[in-house]
C-alpha cells in the first residue's frame, strides 16, 4: 500500500468511524446547529471581505495583509475547539504492518488538505475579486489567493505544534504567549504607532515574492518539526509502561468522612494523575489568573455584560469543562460502581462537594479585581453561590443522560469525544442565563439588592442539594441498563 492509498483509506476509516459511533444519532441536532452557525460565519466573512475589498479602490491591494495578524490569531484560537492534532487517532494503526511515520505523514497531509483551511476563502475570494476588478491582473489575483491560503495553512501547522506541546506539558503555553506578546505587545503601549508600523510593513512586504517564499519556508519548517515531534510523542506514549506512576498520596484526613471521603480521594487522585482531567484544571487556573490580571489592570472588559460574563466564567469554568462530561471517566469502571447501586448516589455527592471546594480557587484568584475596584465582594459571592447552586444542579442533570466513556490517560493517541445536543444546550444556559438574570436584577433593584437576591437563590439550591441529587440518582437508575450499554460500547 503506497502513501496515497493509505491516505485515502485513513480518510474513509475516519468517516466510517464517525458514522458508526453510537453517539452519531445523538449528535444530529447538534450538527444541524453547527451547520447553521457555519453558514452565518461564512456570511459574515463574505461581508467583511467585501468591505475590505472596497477599501482597495484606491489601488492599495495590500490592505488585507495589514489585518492578517489579527485574522491568523483568531484562526489559531478557533482551531482549539475544532481541530485535533494528527496524532490523536494514530493508535489503531500502530498494530498494523505499516510504519508509524507513514501514518503520521498521512494525518499531516489531511490537516494541510482539510476543508477547514478553506473557510477563510469566504473572506479572501470577495476581496481578491474586487481587487481584480479594480486593476489587479489575473495572475496576480491567483498569486494573492495562493499566498493567503498558504498563510492559513502555515498557521494550521503552528497550531499543531503548540497543541502537541501543550498536550504534553501545559507550560508550553509560554511559547505562543511570547510570540503573540511580541506581535501585539507594542499595541498596548501605542496602538496608533503599532498600526502605522504594521501598515508600512504590509505595503512593502505584504504581497511580494519575498513574503511568499518566507511563508513557504516557514510552512515547510513547521511541517517537518510537527512530523518529528508528533512521531516522538506517539512512540513515547505507546511505549510508556505502568511503572511511570506518580507517588502514592493517601489523604488520610478524608477517612473521617466515610464512603464519601473515599470517593473524594478518587476525585482528587483523578485530578492529580490522569492527563485529561489534570490538564483541564491547570488550564483553568492559568486562564482565570490571566483574566483576573486583565480585568484588574486594564479596561479591556469595561461593559456591564463583559464584567458579569467573565466573573461567571471564572467560577463556572471547572464545572463547565468537567461536569459536562460527568460520569464519563467513571464509564471506565462503571460495572464496579453498579455492584451496589447506592454507590452512585454517594459518588455524585462526593463530586458535588469536590467541585464546591474547587470554587475557592477562582474566589482567591479574583481578589485582585476586588482590590482594584472592578468587582465587589457581593458580586463574587453571588456568582460563587449561583455556581454551587443552580449551575451545578443543571450540570449534574447530565449524569442521567451521559453514556460515553471518557479516556483517562490517552492524550496524543486518544479518540475524539463528541458533544450531544443536551450538553450543548446546557452549556449555553449555564453561561448566559445567570448573566441575563444578574443584569435584570441589578437593573431593577440596584447592584446591592440584585446580587443579594442571586446569593439567596444560590444558597437555596446549595442547601437543598441532597433533594435534587436524589432526584438525579433515581432517574439515573431508571436508565442504568441503557447507560451501561453506552459506556461499554464507547470504551
Amino acid at each position: 500500500m503506497n502513501r496515497l492509498q493509505l491516505y485515502l483509506a485513513i480518510r474513509r476509516n475516519l468517516k466510517l468511524s464517525e458514522r458508526r459511533s453510537p453517539m452519531f444519532e445523538q449528535n444530529m441536532v447538534g450538527k444541524v446547529f453547527l451547520y447553521l452557525g457555519t453558514g452565518f460565519l461564512l456570511l459574515y466573512l463574505i461581508v467583511i471581505g467585501t468591505m475590505l475589498g472596497w477599501g482597495t479602490r484606491g489601488g492599495d491591494f495590500t490592505l488585507l495583509f495589514s489585518v492578517m495578524p489579527i485574522l491568523l490569531t483568531i484562526d489559531f484560537f478557533m482551531r482549539f475547539s475544532m481541530q485535533q492534532t494528527p496524532a490523536m487517532l494514530v493508535k489503531p494503526y500502530l498494530t498494523m504492518p505499516m510504519s508509524c511515520a507513514s501514518v503520521i505523514d498521512c494525518f499531516l497531509a489531511s490537516t494541510v488538505l482539510s476543508t477547514g483551511n478553506l473557510i477563510w476563502m469566504a473572506l479572501f475570494l470577495p476581496y481578491v475579486f474586487i481587487a481584480f476588478c479594480g486593476g489587479l491582473t489575473f495572475l496576480q489575483s491567483i498569486a494573492m489567493l495562493l499566498l493567503l491560503w498558504l498563510m492559513i495553512t502555515t498557521n494550521s501547522q503552528w497550531y499543531l505544534l503548540v497543541r502537541t506541546l501543550v498536550n504534553h506539558r501545559i507550560w508550553w503555553w509560554i511559547l505562543p504567549g511570547i510570540v503573540y506578546l511580541a506581535i501585539y505587545g507594542y499595541a498596548i503601549i501605542d496602538v496608533e504607532k503599532w498600526a502605522r508600523v504594521g501598515l508600512d510593513f504590509c505595503e512593502e512586504y505584504g504581497f511580494t515574492w519575498t513574503s511568499f517564499f518566507v511563508t513557504l519556508l516557514l510552512f515547510l519548517a513547521l511541517l517537518l518539526i510537527n512530523r518529528r515531534l508528533q512521531l516522538h510523542f506517539v512512540r513515547e506514549e505507546v511505549s510508556r509502561t505502568t511503572s511511570d506512576t506518580a507517588p502514592v498520596v493517601h489523604f488520610s484526613f478524608l477517612n473521617h468522612f466515610g464512603l464519601i471521603g473515599e470517593y473524594l480521594k478518587i476525585e482528587v487522585k483523578s485530578t492529580m494523575r490522569n492527563k485529561t482531567v489534570k490538564q483541564r484544571f491547570i488550564q483553568g487556573i492559568v486562564i482565570i489568573t490571566m483574566l483576573s490580571l486583565m480585568l484588574s489592570l486594564t479596561d479591556v472588559y469595561d461593559g456591564q455584560f463583559s464584567t458579569n460574563i467573565w466573573c461567571l466564567y471564572c467560577f463556572v469554568f471547572f464545572g463547565a469543562v468537567n461536569l459536562v462530561k460527568v460520569m464519563g471517566p467513571e464509564g471506565n469502571y462503571i460495572d464496579l460502581l453498579m455492584v451496589h447501586k447506592e454507590n452512585i448516589y454517594t459518588l455524585l455527592r462526593a463530586k458535588y462537594y469536590f467541585y464546591c471546594a474547587i470554587l475557592i480557587l477562582p474566589l482567591l484568584l479574583l481578589i485582585p479585581t476586588v482590590v482594584t475596584g472592578r468587582y465587589s465582594i457581593l458580586m463574587l459571592l453571588a456568582y460563587l453561590f449561583i455556581t454551587s447552586g443552580p449551575e451545578y444542579c443543571l450540570l449534574f442533570q447530565l449524569a442521567v443522560y451521559n453514556k460515553q466513556t471518557l479516556p483517562l490517560n490517552e492524550k496524543i493517541t486518544g479518540k475524539g469525544n463528541f458533544e450531544n445536543t443536551l450538553q450543548l444546550i446546557i452549556e449555553l444556559i449555564v453561561f448566559f442565563l445567570p448573566v441575563a438574570t444578574a443584569m435584570l436584577f441589578t437593573a431593577l433593584f440596584g447592584e446591592t439588592v440584585g446580587y443579594t437576591l442571586l446569593i439567596i437563590i444560590g444558597l437555596l439550591f446549595t442547601l437543598t442539594h441532597s433533594l435534587w441529587m436524589k432526584n438525579i440518582y433515581h432517574r439515573m437508575m431508571k436508565r442504568r441498563y441503557e447507560n451501561l450499554d453506552g459506556f461499554h460500547t464507547t470504551r
